[in-house]
């Protein structure tokens, strides 16, 4: 079996605690969707979740894009 680099096994630990985090401050978001605590538009709603899903398509594009560049280093016609 191919033994982890340290580069993965630091991608891991930092990459898994960094979604939970996401994860932990999305249920806190989901709080204050509670109309008896807060008041708040649709305009609200969708100007939030268009930011979200605005920043989660650019970090997807990321690595998408830094994937597609690893794969293509060799030499093609």
């Amino acid at each position: 079996m191919k033994e982890k680099s340290l580069r993965r096994i630091r991608f891991e630990n930092v990459a898994a605690k960094r979604v939970q985090r996401i994860l932990e401050y999305l249920d806190k978001l989901a709080n204050c969707s509670n109309k008896n605590n807060y008041e708040y538009y649709e305009a609200d709603v969708r100007r939030m979740f268009k930011e979200i899903k605005d920043r989660l398509n650019h970090t997807e594009s990321l690595y998408k894009n830094e994937l597609k560049r690893s794969n293509n280093d060799s030499f093609t016609f």
